[in-house]
């Protein structure tokens, strides 16, 4: 098994009902924020039903360790630190708590204060067709690997974005 990044892409304007209640499961309320997730049966289904208003893909232990160094967020609003993961976890930092969620041994509850969404910016240069599905040229549906590129552009790093 290996971690999955789900990014919601569209808002909440005509939306179908069971999309918006798996969406609410899945914390995704609003454009923008994502959530790491372990790939299994129940998270397979749950992202058929919202493939039209999502992206997902699957991400690294390097990958999910930037998102939660950069975007990551206790309750209170402070940012990520090794030293909170240390004194409210089994994990010694973030990097570990990265590779434990890689390989699905861990999930984002299990560090006490950490806030399950990471809330990230709108992609650099915007997203593409958000109607279309990501096979197509869209913004939606699985990306694989391809998250990761879509994951820097939100973070703001300039030099993926060029």
């Amino acid at each position: 098994m290996s971690a999955v990044a789900v990014v919601r892409v569209r808002g909440h304007a005509k939306i179908r009902w069971d999309a918006v209640d798996t969406m609410d499961m899945l914390r995704l309320n609003r454009p923008n924020h994502c959530v790491l997730l372990p790939m299994n049966v129940t998270t397979k289904g749950m992202l058929q039903v919202v493939k039209d208003y999502v992206t997902w893909g699957e991400v690294n232990h390097e990958m999910i360790a930037e998102l939660l160094k950069t975007r990551g967020e206790v309750v209170g609003g402070e940012r990520l630190t090794d030293k909170h993961v240390k004194a409210n976890s089994d994990f010694a930092s973030i990097t570990a708590l990265a590779k434990a969620i890689e390989k699905s041994d861990a999930r984002m509850v299990d560090v006490k204060g950490l806030k399950p969404v990471i809330r990230l910016h709108p992609p650099m240069k915007g997203y593409e067709r958000v109607k279309l599905p990501f096979s197509v040229g869209g913004a939606v549906g699985y990306r694989g690997a391809e998250i990761e590129r879509l994951l820097r552009r939100m973070l703001h790093d300039k030099e993926e974005a060029k």
